[in-house]
């Protein structure tokens, strides 16, 4: 009794000066002083956990190295886990929620939403998860969301189905990837001049050793060029770029999806019974240019298999994966390099990589593309386009016609 009564006095001396870990130690150590039952008397004094001296205990008999670094209460991974650790669907789901809706400037490393944290958390709490709102917004910082206001960007008239076809698209997308089949995001990236000229952006040199350039650019026909047509894999995050050095006509876009699916398509998409494609409203794949349609039916022909195409509405190109998911990357990496010659253009191109796995690969294209080539009726009629229930204009399929 006397014992308890000396423990008491002491806890009372010392324990409003101890952190957790002291507090969890000297509990430790007076019960291996006291004797039997002396885990339940420091319970019954301290207010601890017998759990918790029991683990003082056993860090008073551990070696150094085991025993939480100086100036640390907890070791290294103490602590209550991250909700995201033990509920690894938790982000997935909520970028499933955010994507479709997502808003902002898209080559941005920002993204925004429209939807509340308290709208999201309840949506989560739908999909069974234990969020509150405010976890959603720490988990939204997490990944680079942010609360913006409107910003003077846009110009002329928006579609008014404009958001309904990004809603229409993700739900292709996502239905197309469950299943197996590949999902490629396709455009041409600014067509670059081919020489000694300034590249935007900057590199590391000595100093007085930056590279001298070309004092103008001025797009002097005899000047080389180059077209770069990005194909995006968005299941596994692979680009390929074709270098076109002619021209960026329907044919020379259709040219490199075909060169994309005898280099990587077939050998990653082995299964596939289906090609979904989305592209730019406009360009060499636009939807109102004959030759990209005749020349994919080509191409579906040839592979006999179906090719489905999306179109992003007038005026949203860069909301395009291919855009803020390979082009801005590459960009990226040649920044401040002069495009000398083609071979430093591929060399550069499937040079780039990310952090999050992009790979990158990149053929040159030497072939001549005719320009102003017209597509007859006759033509156009031969080809079995199936257009969507939802403007079908924007939403068609090429189906394969059967080899003779």
């Amino acid at each position: 009794m006397r014992d308890a009564l000396a423990i008491q006095q002491r806890f009372e001396q010392v324990g409003s000066l101890l952190d957790e870990r002291g507090l969890r130690l000297f509990a430790a150590a007076e019960a291996n002083t006291y004797g039997h039952g002396g885990v339940s008397l420091l319970s019954d004094i301290t207010g601890l956990a017998r759990s918790t001296i029991r683990r003082g205990q056993i860090e008073l008999g551990s070696p150094p190295d085991l025993l939480p670094l100086p100036g640390r209460v907890r070791r290294a991974g103490g602590g209550r886990k991250r909700t995201s650790d033990w509920d690894p669907a938790l982000i997935a789901d909520l970028e499933m929620l955010v994507e479709p809706l997502s808003r902002g400037d898209p080559m941005s490393p920002l993204r925004w939403t429209c939807k509340s944290v308290r709208t999201l958390a309840e949506a989560l709490c739908g999909k069974g998860h234990a969020v509150s709102p405010w976890l959603v917004w720490k988990h939204l910082r997490d990944l680079n969301y942010s609360l913006q206001g409107n910003r003077k960007m846009e110009e002329g008239n928006q579609h008014p189905d404009r958001n309904a076809q990004f809603e229409h698209i993700n739900g292709r997308v996502l239905a197309a990837m469950k299943a197996g089949n590949p999902v490629i995001s396709v455009d041409t990236k600014k067509k670059e001049l081919v020489g000694n000229y300034k590249n935007p952006g900057r590199k590391w040199h000595r100093k007085g050793e930056s590279p001298r350039v070309q004092g103008h650019d001025f797009p002097d026909p005899a000047v080389p060029r180059a077209y770069p047509y990005g194909i995006y894999d968005l299941a596994h995050n692979r680009g390929h770029v074709v270098v076109g050095t002619d021209h960026d006509t329907g044919e020379f876009a259709v040219a490199s999806i075909r060169g994309w699916w005898r280099v990587e398509g077939r050998r990653l998409h082995p299964r596939a019974t289906h090609i979904l494609i989305t592209a730019d409203g406009g360009g060499s794949n636009g939807y109102r240019l004959r030759l990209w349609k005749f020349e994919l039916q080509k191409f579906a022909d040839s592979i006999q298999l179906p090719i489905s195409v999306c179109h992003f509405p007038p005026g949203t190109s860069k909301w395009n994966k291919v855009e803020h998911r390979l082009f801005s990357f590459i960009s990226t990496n040649w920044r401040g390099e002069p495009l000398a010659d083609y071979e430093t253009i591929v060399r550069l191109i499937a040079g780039t990589k990310t952090v999050t796995g992009l790979k990158v690969t990149c053929t040159l294209d030497h072939r001549k593309y005719q320009t102003g080539r017209k597509i007859t009726k006759e033509e156009m009629s031969a080809i079995r386009i199936e257009k969507g229930e939802f403007h079908g204009e924007w939403n068609y399929t090429i189906l394969p016609r059967k080899k003779r």
